[in-house]
């Protein structure tokens, strides 16, 4: 439990949406929870802790973050059992990711009773909106940006932080089709891709509408210089299955270090699944697929969990994996990393965090 330090006004919402909202209808954030967190940074320090009815944000044409890119986000999820318990899972890793963005992106970071009481507060503030149906949760997202109405390439003075919640669906229904980039790059040596800054997200779009508009819903995202080594796919890292080996990219300045990745590759290891964390080409991908040895591939993230690939598409041919029905090992590792999230696993990581 998080100690109740923070001195956060609370306003509470005089018309609650929660009636008005198909809970059997969800889908992955297109509905948003009553209420919003906010706090200001204002001669080097944060202030003005409130949580406020959801609404939309008045905003200067000069803002910095629109001229200059200034903002970092971050995305969690609570869970909620039959009891009532509610989880987040493994929040301290986004507080830590959160303030590596901040520093790299050369904002100022917050502190960990300010990350983790301003979700608390919201989440339990909000705790009807935590949907119970089978692969649905509230997904929350913590966010930055800067705030000076400014028009000049500097670092900005004052910035916002703020945090929303949407109940939400799975963000993949189906097995998911992709397409290998070997032209479009999403991350260089040096650049931010480690990090969650909105611009990495940003760069990614067009490339990505030529895929679906050619079939595939992601892209496999190669190296920014050979484009031959498998960096991540669309928005999620990727980890394959060949032969009785796990092998995934290692992360670097050009990968994100996912907390769901971090948590699939440990399960594994907990159940005595070689892990390899190495570079993987695709040609040695492609020929893992030739002698039947490229049994499973999945993104693994926050929003989808893990993501079963249906097939890999590469100069021109699709490369088809098994049915999800026949992949043992991710399903394995999905169910018990679901059963921890709502607390209904033993939880050897002490990663399930109750926060009631």
């Amino acid at each position: 439990m998080i100690a109740e330090t923070l001195n956060i006004k609370i306003q509470k919402t005089t018309h609650s949406r929660l009636a008005e909202t198909d809970f059997s209808d969800l889908h992955f954030g297109k509905t948003f929870a009553d209420h919003m967190f906010q706090m200001d940074y204002e001669d080097e320090q944060w202030k003005n802790a409130k949580i406020i009815p959801y609404e939309k944000l008045q905003m200067s044409p000069s803002l910095a973050v629109i001229h200059y890119g200034q903002s970092i986000f971050e995305g969690m999820k609570a869970y909620k059992n039959e009891k009532g318990e509610i989880f987040l899972f493994r929040p301290l890793e986004n507080f830590e990711r959160f303030n590596r963005s901040a520093k790299r992106m050369c904002m100022p970071e917050v502190s960990e009773e300010i990350f983790m009481e301003s979700i608390r507060q919201l989440v339990l503030l909000d705790k009807e909106w935590i949907p119970t149906a089978a692969g649905c949760s509230l997904y929350i997202r913590p966010v930055m940006f800067a705030s000076d109405e400014f028009l000049g390439v500097r670092p900005s003075d004052t910035y916002k932080f703020m945090v929303i919640t949407s109940p939400s669906a799975a963000y993949y229904s189906q097995p998911i089709k992709v397409l290998v980039e070997s032209k479009f790059a999403r991350a260089f040596e040096g650049g931010t891709g480690y990090v969650k800054a909105s611009g990495n997200y940003g760069r990614s779009l067009y490339p990505s509408k030529i895929a679906h508009e050619k079939g595939y819903q992601q892209l496999i995202w190669t190296d920014a210089f050979e484009h031959k080594y498998i960096e991540e796919s669309g928005t999620m890292n990727v980890i394959f299955q060949v032969g009785d080996k796990l092998i995934t990219p290692p992360v670097s300045n050009t990968i994100l270090p996912g907390v769901t990745r971090d948590s699939v590759l440990t399960l594994a290891r907990d159940m005595g699944v070689t892990v390899e964390e190495r570079k993987i080409s695709i040609t040695e991908l492609v020929e893992a697929h030739r002698k039947g040895q490229l049994l499973d591939a999945f993104g693994t993230g926050t929003a989808a969990t893990i993501a079963p690939i249906e097939l890999i598409g590469f100069e021109g041919e699709d490369y088809m994996l098994p049915p999800v029905s026949e992949r043992k090992l991710s399903t394995k590792i999905h169910a018990q990393l679901e059963a921890i999230r709502f607390g209904k696993a033993a939880d050897a990581h002490g990663w399930a965090m109750k926060i009631n």
